[in-house]
């Protein structure tokens, strides 16, 4: 992706625009720090939610329904994780309140990445450092 879909609604839009806009460019921007990118229907997803036409709650579950119907078949294949991720994320960062305490983190984890990894939520003993 080329161009920040969401730059416009950043610079130009009422303040509850620019606030999704702002957490969804963060939560997707997050995903490509870990080398990960995520799909157009994420994008997509992501603008009706901006544009208030479905709240966090239906975006994911048209995400769920969209992986259910298109699996992917490459074991490589990070673009389901990082769409699953991003839109937590941006549910999370949109959530007035927060405090950073143990809890919390292994709190936030756990709704990051249920499904996804087994260990969501736990802390774990081994090295997970990344390449």
């Amino acid at each position: 992706m080329t161009e920040d879909p969401f730059a416009e609604y950043i610079r130009e839009s009422e303040p509850g625009r620019r606030g999704k806009g702002y957490v969804w460019h963060t939560a997707i921007g997050l995903q490509a720090v870990d080398g990960l990118e995520t799909s157009e229907y994420l994008v997509r997803t992501a603008i009706r939610n901006i544009e208030g036409e479905i709240s966090f709650a239906e975006a994911d579950e048209l995400l769920q329904t969209y992986y259910e119907e298109n699996p992917s078949h490459d074991s490589e294949d990070r673009t389901e994780e990082a769409d699953k991720v991003s839109i937590r994320l941006a549910a999370l960062l949109s959530e007035r309140a927060f405090s950073f305490t143990s809890h919390e983190f292994l709190s936030i984890h756990r709704r990051l990445f249920t499904g996804i990894y087994p260990h969501a939520g736990c802390i774990r003993d081994y090295n997970i450092t990344k390449k």
